[in-house]
């Protein structure tokens, strides 16, 4: 087929826009990811302190990449139903890839000699400024030499939720039809997620860093809190989506990629 043909395809466009979001949110959220921040401050709220499963001090500090990773399987539910297992499957070993790719270059460029300049002055208005960073180049390492330990437990879980997802989301969609796609959408989002939450840990802190495992399944425990909140409020997302897509492509060519991607 010609290019200019393939370009002037509507589910072509649209399948390029979908997987370049799929792809560009995985990556960053495994980059945002290092940051830690508290849900309750952000809305205000004084912390809280739970204890699950023995494990004291607990609430709702999380990484940032959990902003990001909604989107992700949000994207993986659309690409499944209108585009197949095949194509998710596709877009998530390429995600695995670039952000392995990502961090072999930034491993490379933390290795490199900083300048003296760059590494002490600049950013910044005066050395007497409070703001100030002594270190620009500590600084650099710190933020993006993540853990190999993180960076593996990370895409694993993200590998096999993908895989979970996908699964559980032609299961149920087989036994209810073309209806209840709150069901198939969320429901497989909820199962992935649970796997996700505890998995990502006990590879990066159970196996990486000796955390004892009540303390694994307990941060596991709360982060799937969230998990499961966002993906139910975030469903009339799912539909909303649906229904622009197939104002997009018009229902006829909408059913035919659904009735090709079931199949």
């Amino acid at each position: 087929m010609p290019l200019h043909t393939l370009l002037a395809s509507k589910p072509f466009r649209l399948f390029v826009v979908l997987a370049g979001f799929f792809v560009a949110n995985t990556m960053l959220a495994e980059f945002v990811g290092i940051k830690i921040f508290s849900l309750e401050k952000v809305l205000g709220m004084e912390p809280f302190d739970w204890t699950v499963f023995g494990v004291s001090g607990l609430g709702f500090n999380l990484t940032a990449g959990v902003l990001l990773w909604p989107v992700v399987f949000i994207m993986t539910d659309i690409i499944n139903e209108y585009f197949g297992v095949r194509s998710v499957k596709l877009l998530s070993y390429l995600s695995v890839v670039l952000v392995g790719y990502a961090f072999v270059m930034v491993y490379a460029i933390i290795g490199l000699a900083p300048n003296d300049w760059w590494q002490s002055v600049s950013g910044t208005l005066s050395t007497e400024d409070s703001t100030h960073i002594k270190d620009m180049d500590l600084a650099f390492r710190k933020i993006f030499g993540q853990g190999l330990w993180i960076i593996v437990g990370s895409m694993v879980a993200f590998l096999v939720g993908q895989v979970v997802d996908v699964a559980v989301f032609h299961r149920i969609k087989k036994s209810t039809g073309e209806g209840k796609v709150w069901l198939r959408a969320t429901g497989s989002t909820l199962v992935s997620q649970f796997i996700d939450s505890y998995l990502v840990l006990l590879i990066a802190f159970y196996i990486g860093s000796d955390w004892e495992l009540v303390r694994v399944l307990a941060i596991g425990t709360v982060n799937y809190i969230y998990k499961f909140v966002i993906a139910i409020v975030l469903t009339p997302v799912i539909y909303m989506a649906h229904h622009y897509i197939d104002k997009y492509l018009g229902k006829s060519v909408a059913n035919r990629l659904k009735s090709q991607a079931a199949g």
